[in-house]
């Protein structure tokens, strides 16, 4: 998402570097590319034109500071303005209620039951909370039998019942306060077009139990379309915000650029993958920085905090220090690696991933199989002292992990590169190209 946009518009700025100063001749080339690049990426017309107008604004009548240059003054204003147009600043779900009641609505196929499952998720791992998962989609059996599925991988409690949608959400909600829980997300109905039916379900959900959150959630690839839709739930609902779906594909991405600034609903989440953890708070600074290859270390920080355990951290961080990190050190920290998910979208978050070309790696995850194979199949001596592994017992590892003699003598030597690596690093020996 994002990626032919961003690169559109950091290209127009790098048109700008050397420039003395800042000037309507000079910054027009490049107001003309970001003006193309946000209407290719389907942003709306009016929220270009406003975009444009403002940039060059306050381009035209900023005063290029010492410690800045005329490029980089610019690159801070489209990101200022960028911000602003994603909704400047972060708006979180609402938790502190018990219990919690959040409804989610949507059109038939924007992805409502699995984000259903993924927010469970979410605040079973994020809030601690205990979630509980109400199938109030009656019209459509195997939504039901999906939300179950889901709720059974998670281990998060789904409530059904064959009654009308208010009498199962009544009842659901009972069912929470009995069981002691204290966070009831609604999937309900969705059609292939807004009509009377379904809003007046919806109209009565709300007027019976007044969930706290209401949240549409949207196909992300859905386009100008999606501003309707938008405009359609709200009129009827009063939404208190949305989610994206589907933004790992080649989704343009336009409209999170129009939804709040059109609409004044704030994004609250998007969705990254079809995973169970693939649902990403959205904060408007860090999509700005992803937009413009700046990377997302925060979210990379996000995503370390949630899987990696933090003491075995700490433990692996001092072996490396004091120079004993081992085999069996490697293949821990390999597992930990492993729960952060693809290593290519770790790497895209990286700053200036699109220049440096890591948007396009793929890393095949059978590689780390085969090192696991290889360690796992040393003894627990071996890997601790990999110093005394000689022709034999390397032809007994290759044997016995199914792979070659080539590619065990590659990982110890790409481990003994890493280690010395870390050595140069804690004494402070090593030279940085730059």
């Amino acid at each position: 998402m994002f990626e032919y946009m961003g690169d559109r518009i950091s290209n127009a700025i790098k048109n700008i570097r050397g420039m003395g100063k800042i000037t309507e001749d000079n910054i027009s080339d490049a107001m003309r590319e970001i003006r193309i690049a946000l209407l290719e990426a389907d942003v709306n017309y009016q929220v270009v034109k406003e975009f444009v107008s403002d940039v060059k604004e306050k381009a035209l009548n900023a005063e290029v500071e010492k410690s800045l240059k005329p490029d980089e003054l610019f690159l801070k204003i489209v990101k200022d303005e960028l911000v602003s147009l994603l909704g400047g600043d972060y708006v979180p779900l609402e938790v502190s209620k018990k219990p919690t009641i959040l409804m989610l609505v949507g059109l038939q196929g924007s992805g409502k039951t699995t984000t259903a499952g993924k927010l469970a998720n979410y605040l079973r791992k994020k809030h601690n909370k205990k979630p509980l998962l109400i199938a109030a989609d009656i019209y459509r059996p195997a939504a039901i039998e999906q939300l179950k599925t889901i709720g059974k991988s998670l281990n998060v409690p789904v409530f059904s019942e064959e009654r009308s949608v208010v009498e199962i959400v009544n009842d659901g909600i009972n069912y929470a306060k009995e069981e002691n829980l204290d966070y009831i997300i609604i999937d309900t109905a969705g059609r292939l077009q807004i009509d009377e039916e379904l809003m007046q379900e919806l109209k009565d959900i709300d007027a019976s139990h007044h969930p706290h959150e209401k949240i549409l959630v949207i196909d992300g690839s859905m386009g100008q379309d999606a501003i309707n839709v938008i405009t359609g739930f709200n009129e009827s609902l009063n939404l208190t915000g949305c989610i994206l779906t589907k933004l790992d594909g080649n989704t343009k991405g336009g409209v999170a650029l129009s939804v709040r600034h059109l609409t004044h609903i704030p994004i609250k989440f998007v969705g990254n993958s079809e995973k169970m953890d693939g649902l990403s708070e959205f904060y408007p600074e860090r999509m700005a920085d992803r937009i413009l290859d700046m990377g997302d270390i925060l979210e990379i920080v996000s995503k370390v905090e949630d899987v990696i355990d933090e003491d075995e951290a700490k433990r692996q961080a001092i072996k490396m220090k004091k120079g004993t990190f081992d085999l069996d050190d490697f293949l821990q920290t390999l597992a930990q690696i492993k729960k952060l998910g693809p290593l290519e979208n770790i790497l895209k978050m990286l700053p200036q991933a699109r220049k440096m070309g890591l948007n396009n790696i793929s890393i095949d995850p059978k590689e780390f199989a085969h090192i696991e194979a290889i360690i796992q199949s040393m003894t627990m001596y071996e890997r601790r002292h990999p110093e005394i592994l000689k022709a034999t017992r390397k032809q007994r590892i290759a044997k016995g992990s199914g792979r070659s003699v080539e590619e065990v003598n590659r990982l110890l030597k790409q481990f003994e590169t890493m280690k010395e690596m870390m050595k140069k690093i804690n004494n402070g020996n090593l030279k940085m190209p730059f």
